[in-house]
């Protein structure tokens, strides 16, 4: 698939313009990682870790659009998208968390700015727990760490954490699928946001993720978020404790991260600069212009950005 630049930057050592999107892949130990990557190598960083069940597909639109003055890098965890499956028992939030690391060690990535959205909301903090030094700026966008502010679409994940039975497991292999994927990207939207989310975002998740291993890679993740809200407070403490510059650009028309979730990141960042988007879980498809906008202010205002702004 041919990625089209929304502006041109500059020229880049491979004769591409800075704001081409270049698919790339890189063996990771026994595993084949797919990457996406666009912008000028040596401008700072920014790290994009995708959610469920999606891939760094995601971020297709706007790492085009930051890459004329940000070098953004967005890799498919091993089990998604165009990585290689992994054994199960590594497909963990510890083990991504670590792959993460592992992945920015590889490509030099010594600093960025990180991206939280979905579940790699807490794989990226995990991460940044780990090694918080690497970790410029936050941006937060429908990433949620607060148990008390969980929406109402978590009630059914809850039921099954509580009390888990062979019906409740059949319900979460049931939601792996094109149906369930199509539930998971139109979300609580409005009608007419509904059209801007492309069918390409579940048809292209179910493609990639429809056999049996990596099924049960999703399932078991699911089934892995009730152990992760134990780390929830670890996250609000690293969040206290080492407060980095944050946006956090939030579509509230989401059942599982409603507005009461983007909230809650106050009581640990006051400072965070706060924006509630027309949209909902999957904003980029909705606010993309908005969001990089917010973005591109954000981190030149934070001296995240070496090249002059035009």
């Amino acid at each position: 698939m041919k990625e089209t630049a929304i502006e041109t930057g500059r020229t880049a050592p491979n004769g591409l313009a800075d704001s081409s999107v270049r698919h790339q892949r890189l063996d990771l130990g026994d595993l084949e990682i797919f990457y996406r990557e666009a912008g000028p190598p040596d401008a700072p960083v920014v790290l994009l870790p995708h959610g469920y069940p999606c891939s760094s597909y995601q971020y297709r639109n706007l790492m085009p659009a930051l890459a004329d003055r940000w070098r953004t890098v967005a890799p498919d965890f091993p089990g998604f998208g165009y990585s290689g499956t992994p054994a199960l028992e590594q497909c963990t939030f510890d083990g991504y968390a670590e792959f993460l690391l592992r992945f920015a060690d590889r490509l030099g990535l010594d600093r960025y700015a990180l991206y939280l959205h979905d579940y790699g909301s807490q794989i990226g903090l995990r991460a940044a727990i780990a090694e918080p030094q690497r970790v410029a700026a936050l941006i937060i966008q429908n990433g949620d760490v607060y148990e008390d502010a969980l929406g109402p679409k978590y009630q059914g994940l809850r039921e099954y954490w509580e009390r888990p039975t062979p019906g409740g497991r059949a319900a979460l292999e049931d939601a792996v699928s094109e149906a369930g994927f199509r539930e998971e990207f139109l979300n609580d939207v409005r009608k007419e946001l509904t059209e801007l989310i492309p069918p390409d975002l579940w048809t292209l998740a179910w493609t990639q993720l429809r056999t049996p291993e990596r099924r049960a890679i999703m399932v078991g993740l699911m089934e892995g978020l009730r152990d992760n809200l134990e780390w929830f407070p670890r996250y609000q403490a690293y969040l206290r404790e080492h407060r980095p510059p944050t946006l956090i650009a939030w579509g509230p028309q989401d059942g599982y991260m409603p507005e009461a979730s983007a909230r809650a990141y106050l009581r640990d960042l006051p400072d965070a600069e706060f924006h509630l988007l027309d949209g909902g879980h999957w904003a980029l498809e909705t606010n993309l212009d908005e969001i990089a906008a917010l973005i591109r202010d954000f981190l030149t205002r934070k001296g995240l950005n070496a090249i002059p702004p035009a």
